[in-house]
């Protein structure tokens, strides 16, 4: 009753209600109750976020051996939210919580065993995670692709349709495209059964549509309304496929790699399954996880599997808690939105450990001390450069650079902006790079490097051209100064020894004129 109340609220009295139903609940007893009442808690879900009150809840659930609640204790153990900061603890709490049963803590120890945080880096441990959690999430989208249940009976009775039951079909017919457009299966095949009937309005297997092609394909591979025909299916799906449509090649996929109603064939398998999955077509990339799993049709490949397998995952439920920290986020309810963004975080999506740092390091969020946000915002932008995000790289040179939750290390600053700069033609990082070799710090000074590294930032973004042009005026600028110091320095020893004067007594209408030669000079070269 609460959640119904809670998926059906839309004000704030509304959801004070499902909140107070969860509460009764909690109060009887109910498990599942309690468990939803400290995640509402925790997460600010009834805009009544009480993290200490979501901890004893927790606690107290997982006593009784709640593997949710000890994902959640694990949670905040590592991030040190309302509880002590213990890595160690954390760990033990996932792994009573995937023993459990838990997908959530069996995803984050996937994720710690692919990228050895705070345990040694184990490719195929975090295969067998990433593994079990991949099966039940491909299993929810198998369920969905089984036997199709009619959900619109208007097609099937044309003797309920008005008179004017042309226009009517093709109504119909464009609000099936849209939903079968939007990957429901069910209304695909639906679709398919509207071309394969031949109703009013619509010609009999209509020619040049990829969806309603896959949807003939799959009433005759699943024996819809018609016997089971494989050798139909493939026809359609063949159709389909070579439309680009990446359901139907995945289809193809399925039906090479299980041998259903055709020999076994796994390169074709793999032809097929890779097609699709470069459409995001999520079993596709399952299967292909599995071949690169088990060695099936290809070379086998812990790493690559395991990345499948990851990609398969984010697909979970729990990505929906993307949406409402965004919300949350714009509300103004910053400590709410950054513990979603956390726990996202924590199971190893990199955009919410970038929105978690960035979230930290703005110092809005109440539930971290302090001095503790920094050091976070590192980690977590240390997690989201490995996994390939070269803003993530350039922050965390800066965090060294300026001294930000670690010690000032110009070195370790440069090393960052490099790999941002060489791997992923970064433009902040060319720039701040060049100003480190402008001024020799951390790295051994180059001028004739730094006008380069300014000049490819410039070239690699827009952006960049203002600030690389003052940058460059500034810096020939404070080289034509040094010569002339040097020069005058120069000038004023041969004078002590009494040689031939050839400047005379106007050298300072020779000095600007040195100046405004370089100006010229370097405005020409940034024309062209």
């Amino acid at each position: 009753m609460g959640i119904k109340v809670l998926q059906q609220s839309k004000s704030q009295k509304q959801k004070e209600e499902a909140y107070l139903l969860f509460a009764k609940a909690a109060d009887m007893g109910n498990l599942k109750a309690m468990e939803k009442m400290a995640d509402a808690l925790l997460f600010g879900n009834f805009g009544m976020q009480n993290i200490t009150a979501a901890i004893q809840l927790y606690e107290s659930l997982a006593k009784e051996g709640s593997c949710k609640a000890q994902n959640a204790l694990g949670f905040l153990s590592s991030y040190g939210i309302g509880m002590e900061y213990d890595q160690a603890k954390a760990l033990i709490y996932y792994t009573f919580g995937s023993a459990g049963g838990s997908i959530m803590s069996q995803m984050i120890l996937g994720y710690r065993y692919l990228s050895g945080i705070n345990v040694l880096q184990n490719c195929e441990v975090a295969l067998s995670y990433y593994k079990k959690v991949a099966d039940h999430i491909a299993d929810t989208f198998e369920k969905s692709e089984g036997v199709p249940v009619e959900k619109v009976r208007l097609t099937e009775r044309p003797e309920n349709l008005s008179s004017n039951s042309e226009i009517l079909d093709w109504d119909i017919y464009q609000y099936y495209k849209f939903l079968a457009e939007r990957g429901d299966v069910q209304i695909q095949v639906s679709l398919g059964q509207l071309h394969l009937i031949g109703r009013k309005g619509l010609d009999q297997d209509y020619h040049g549509n990829a969806i309603g092609l896959h949807g003939l394909g799959l009433l005759y591979f699943y024996g819809k309304g018609v016997p089971v025909n494989y050798a139909e299916a493939l026809k359609y799906f063949q159709k389909a496929a070579e439309k680009g449509w990446p359901d139907a090649q995945f289809q193809l996929g399925f039906m090479y790699y299980s041998g259903s109603g055709i020999w076994k064939d796994y390169k074709l398998a793999f032809k097929y399954f890779y097609l699709a999955s470069q459409s995001g077509q999520p079993l596709a990339i399952y299967y292909l996880a599995e071949m690169y799993a088990t060695g099936t049709g290809v070379v086998r490949s812990c790493r690559t599997a395991v990345e499948l397998y990851k990609g398969v995952c984010e697909l979970g439920h729990w990505a929906e808690k993307f949406l409402t920290a965004y919300f949350a986020y714009k509300d103004g309810d910053i400590d709410s939105s950054l513990v979603q963004y956390a726990l996202l975080a924590e199971m190893g999506y990199e955009v919410a450990q970038s929105n978690s740092a960035f979230i930290l390091e703005s110092k809005k969020a109440n539930i971290l001390e302090k001095e503790k946000m920094y050091p976070m915002a590192l980690l977590l932008w240390n997690r989201a450069a490995i996994q390939g995000n070269a803003f993530a790289r350039v922050k965390i040179g800066d965090y060294h650079y300026y001294g930000y939750g670690t010690k000032k290390d110009y070195q370790t600053a440069a090393t960052h902006y490099s790999i941002a700069a060489d791997k992923y033609h970064n433009a902040q990082a060319m720039f701040n790079l060049a100003y480190m070799y402008e001024h020799g710090l951390g790295i051994a000074k180059d001028i004739h490097l730094a006008r380069r590294l300014y000049d490819m930032a410039a070239q690699t973004s827009p952006d960049a051209y203002i600030p690389v042009f003052f940058a460059l005026m500034n810096l020939e600028t404070m080289h034509l100064l040094r010569d002339i110091l040097f020069f005058n320095q120069f000038t004023m020893r041969w004078n002590w020894l009494k040689p031939d004067n050839t400047i005379g007594p106007h050298w300072d209408l020779f000095v600007i004129g040195l100046i405004v030669a370089g100006l010229i000079l370097l405005l020409r070269n940034h024309r062209g």
